[in-house]
């Protein structure tokens, strides 16, 4: 470091004979040599004043105190009969700062730390500040495993009080580790302790790239902890990491460890008591315990029994409840007393609950689903359900809450759900052109939280030469304050193929429905719907046997009365995406007596999901679709068009939409086999949901490992015209050897205008006349 050094002088002069100084009353002071110091700056730290008598003592002293404050490369004092002269020679005043070599550490975040350190430009430059910003930028570079990094200052003159400083960093490697030591261990051999290190001294061949071998002391510090906790959680209650080295390499890119331990003895629990204020029966206390008397002694087990009692005395109340587990050494030297000490302080009350991030969503629609209430004792179960319920809506990729005390109010305490809203729908405009259809056009809306009010609507229109297609749904699922649901819809869709064909056959209807809902528990509701609908089937050259034997049974239209209803109990963690929890449902839906189809429709669906890791990013999620329809107490055939159907996103990836099932007899005028769906649908599917690499919000992306299975069927074969009863090749009933398979990777996103879902998949035995698809995607509808 090239730095100009000067020293201070302190000089005291009297008169012009130069004789020793006596004391004298100092009439005034004068300073000499400011440039950019202010005079104010110089009384403030020179403690003599006007009228005050000095001696050349104290001025010394005062004189050190001025050049103390690091303003100053020289200060001297001079008296001029009772005047007091000081005379002074300002430090140079940093204009530029130049930092180079800084990689790891960016320019902006060492301006700052160098800025509280007291060195920017515009100060004044004090060569302390130098040298301790010098070891301070070593040891955040040791700290980071770099012990070769290298500092260099300069200070260069720019013109008269000003200079430049240049910051030279040579950042360094970051020290590999080359060998780590364990001393001391007798019951577990090195192998095994070492498997609890996230820091490893022997990188594989192969996957290298991924083993962490740079030290830092954070991680050793972390992986010391990790082994203490690894012998505790195994009964020994006295174990100790006595000494810890790290030793450098000569080039200081190699770093030794040795950690000297002392396992002490395995113990086992003896008694467990309890002790304090329970607030609840000791048997209930006991039940929540993990741990038993008898068992090896873990400290994580034990955390976990008072984590499990804190949780149930907040769930009374008790929200600032401290539960410890004390260990206690038994008299035998082989047993450890757990002694289980509950403070649970005062019942606390909710003062108020707040929301913050609700942009568009109304506070009305996260209130109604608060469990825990305002002026109500503060439970953590309610305030966790609350959160729960929240997150199950579907409106927001993360909810978070939190509660903090009241100040001076230590029985009060505030709640804070905090939210990040997603899109909980999809808009849509289209235009096309098809050779057999003309011209297409529609537009579309589908919000599950429409303007913000977490009411439900769906519109859509479409439009063509040969079709018109118009729905209108609304669903309010706070109709009563008590969260019964109410929902009405409205469609109509229009065909005309008569001079196309690409169908075998077509349906116009319109029809009107009202739902109700009613919740039967925290997580369960019944529905229960009514709806008219009229059906008109339209048949062509091309159409199936099947279907026009069963036009000429049954007519051409149908004019139904259809009652539904369904229980469905949701225990996902979140609406969208979800990674744990599971969700059923169970549907019936009928053509009443007295319709032109009368008919039943049962449908069971239900999903799993396992989480694999703690964040609850890695997941197993198996899922079933089970369904069966046939007609009410009469002889005439299920009506085809309310046939199941499988295939594609949602069903058997890979396979069309809609294409599995029995075959169709081709008309004999042409065409070809299809199928009509079937009475019986069978589903399943087994995922491995896995966190996307490089993705910060992994609540917004969903990528997955899958296997579809499913396929439809028909218990009992329909009728083909007499004319083609020789060529039907029909097969009833239900041959799981018929199940169509397939594997592939699916993505779910969480785009700005609505889900968006795709899957690249590969049948496993698709057989001939099999419709398949390797990519498919969806937006809007996530599976």
């Amino acid at each position: 470091m090239k730095i100009k050094t000067l020293g201070m002088a302190a000089l005291l002069l009297v008169g012009a004979s130069g004789a020793q100084a006596q004391s004298f009353d100092v009439s005034d002071i004068r300073v000499e040599g400011l440039q950019r110091v202010s005079a104010a700056s110089v009384f403030n730290a020179f403690p003599v004043s006007a009228n005050d008598r000095v001696d050349e003592q104290q001025l010394a002293a005062a004189a050190r105190d001025l050049f103390a404050t690091g303003l100053f490369e020289d200060v001297s004092l001079a008296r001029e009969g009772d005047v007091l002269v000081i005379q002074v020679v300002e430090r140079p005043t940093i204009a530029r700062l130049n930092i180079e070599g800084n990689d790891q550490i960016s320019d902006e975040d060492l301006r700052n730390g160098l800025r509280e350190s007291g060195l920017s430009e515009g100060q004044v430059l004090q060569l302390s500040t130098l040298d301790e910003i010098e070891r301070e930028l070593e040891g955040v570079y040791q700290a980071q495993g770099r012990y070769s990094a290298g500092i260099n200052v300069e200070v260069e003159e720019i013109d008269e009080g000003r200079v430049q400083v240049n910051i030279d960093i040579n950042e360094g490697e970051v020290a590999k580790i080359r060998q780590i030591n364990i001393v001391g261990n007798q019951d577990f051999d090195d192998e095994t302790l070492r498997e609890v290190f996230e820091l490893n001294d022997r990188p594989g061949r192969i996957f290298g790239w991924f083993s962490k071998d740079e030290y830092s002391r954070e991680a050793l510090s972390g992986d010391i902890e990790r082994l203490r906790s690894f012998y505790l959680d195994r009964g020994y209650v006295n174990f100790d990491v006595t000494s810890t080295q790290v030793s450098i390499g000569p080039e200081k890119s190699e770093i030794f460890i040795t950690l000297n331990i002392d396992e002490g003895n395995q113990y086992r629990v003896g008694d467990i008591r309890f002790a304090g204020d329970l607030q609840i029966s000791e048997n209930e206390a006991r039940n929540l315990l993990e741990i038993s008397s008898g068992d090896i002694f873990s400290r994580g087990e034990v955390n976990a029994s008072t984590e499990a009692l804190r949780q149930r005395l907040g769930a009374e109340g008790f929200a600032f409840a401290d539960v410890q587990g004390v260990p206690e050494m038994a008299d035998d030297g082989e047993t450890v007393d757990l002694v289980i000490a509950v403070n649970p302080g005062q019942r606390a009350y909710v003062r108020r609950i707040e929301f913050y991030g609700n942009t568009t969503t109304q506070d009305e629609v996260l209130r109604r689903e608060m469990i825990q209430l305002e002026g109500a004792p503060a439970s953590t179960e309610s305030i966790t359900q609350s959160r729960q319920r929240l997150e199950r809506l579907g409106f927001f990729s993360q909810v978070e809450v939190d509660t903090q005390p009241v100040p001076g109010e230590p029985d009060m305490l505030d709640v804070t759900y905090t939210v990040e809203e997603q899109p909980s729908g999809s808009v849509s405009a289209s235009v096309g052109f098809s050779q057999s259809a003309g011209v297409i056009y529609g537009v579309g809306l589908a919000q599950n939280n429409f303007l913000g009010t977490g009411n439900r609507v769906n519109v859509g229109a479409q439009r063509s030469d040969t079709f018109t297609s118009v729905n209108f749904a609304f669903t309010d699922p706070y109709w009563t304050l008590d969260g019964i649901s109410r929902g009405y819809n409205l469609f109509y869709r229009e065909t005309d193929y008569a001079d196309s064909d690409i169908s075998t056959f077509s349906t116009d209807a319109y029809g009107a429905g009202i739902n109700l809902g009613y919740p039967i528990s925290e997580l369960s509701r019944l529905n229960f719907g009514a709806s008219v609908e009229d059906v008109t089937v339209k048949t062509y050259f091309d159409t199936a046997s099947e279907i026009r034997r069963y036009v000429e049974d049954q007519g051409e239209n149908a004019q139904s009365l259809k009652l539904s209803a369904s229980w469905t109990r949701n225990n996902l963690n979140r609406g969208i995406m979800p990674t744990a929890g599971n969700y059923q449902r169970v549907s019936l839906e009928t053509g009443v007596p007295g319709s032109d189809a009368e008919y039943y429709k049962l449908q069971a669906r239900a999903q799993q999901l396992f989480p694999i890791n703690d964040d609850e990013t890695w997941a197993l999620k198996f899922s079933g679709n089970l369904g069966y329809a046939d007609t009410l107490g009469s002889n005439d055939p299920y009506p085809f068009y309310e046939n199941f159907y499988a295939g594609g996103l949602g069903s058997v990836r890979g396979f069309t939409s809609n294409t599995l099932g029995e075959r169709t007899t081709p008309a004999r005028e042409g065409g070809r086999d299809r199928t009509m769906g079937g009475n019986v649908l069978v589903e399943g599917s087994a995922e491995v949901l896995f966190p996307m690499p490089f993705v910060e919000n992994q609540r917004s992306v969903q990528p997955s490992l899958f296997l579809d299975a499913g396929n439809t069927f028909l218990s009992s074969c329909y009728d083909v015209l007499e004319a083609d009863a020789d060529r039907q090749q029909c097969s009833s009933g239900v041959d799981f050897g018929d199940l169509r398979y397939s594997v592939g990777v699916g993505l779910s996103w969480l785009t700005p205008v609505g889900p968006l879902t795709f899957s690249v998949a590969e049948p496993l035995n698709d057989e001939s006349g099999d419709d398949t698809q390797f990519f498919q995607f969806s937006l809007g509808q996530t599976f």
